[in-house]
């Protein structure tokens, strides 16, 4: 399973991109929001991937961050909703949105996503509701473990609240706490040093 790609972006569309990777070209689908934190072509990047096996092909998607890798997985999980369509989400709400109306069952915030109709919205909240807010808890739960656990929930909490997704949110304090060596740091130097990390991805 190709897992990842780094190379020299060679080619880029709001839809697909072609990656040099040691003389071999990939082309890679991605959604409009890779595209957007994409670099300027002959610049050197990294993609999450995605392969799709079909009879007839191989179909390889790329990401800029482990949640919409994340996202697009469940996405196809669902009965009726194949890559193309999970492209096609992807492209039409931030990440973070997309949880958010999942988890609270919002059909018409779903429906308003290019594609999606009302069977689909609710398809997609009976399917991945549960999945998501499972996810969601085991997050929090492993920041809770440890000494520093009301510290790192407290920043963790903020972060949420400020409009990140709960992965990246704690993707960049696990990085902070990996910086400071063990040192124990109160709430708003986490918090600090966490905006820098997840406001420069």
């Amino acid at each position: 399973m190709i897992a990842s790609l780094t190379g020299i972006l060679k080619a880029k569309s709001p839809t697909e991109i072609l990656i040099d990777v040691g003389g071999v070209g990939y082309a890679v689908s991605i959604p409009v929001s890779t595209f957007e934190k994409l670099g300027n072509v002959e610049s050197e990047i990294t993609l999450l991937t995605y392969l799709n096996v079909r009879d007839d092909a191989l179909q390889l998607f790329g990401f800029a961050t482990n949640e919409e890798r994340f996202l697009f997985k469940q996405l196809i999980s669902v009965s009726g909703i194949g890559p193309r369509i999970a492209q096609g989400i992807l492209s039409g709400i931030s990440v973070a949105d997309l949880r958010i109306h999942l988890v609270n069952g919002n059909v018409s915030a779903l429906t308003a996503i290019p594609g999606v109709g009302r069977k689909t919205a609710e398809r997609l909240i009976v399917e991945l509701r549960d999945k998501l807010t499972k996810a969601d808890l085991a997050v929090e739960a492993s920041l809770r473990e440890g000494g520093a656990g009301d510290a790192r929930t407290q920043a963790f909490m903020a972060l949420v609240s400020l409009g990140f997704s709960k992965p990246a949110a704690e993707k960049a304090i696990v990085n902070v706490l990996k910086e400071s060596d063990g040192k124990d740091l109160a709430v708003e130097e986490l918090v600090k040093k966490a905006l820098r990390i997840v406001t420069t991805r």
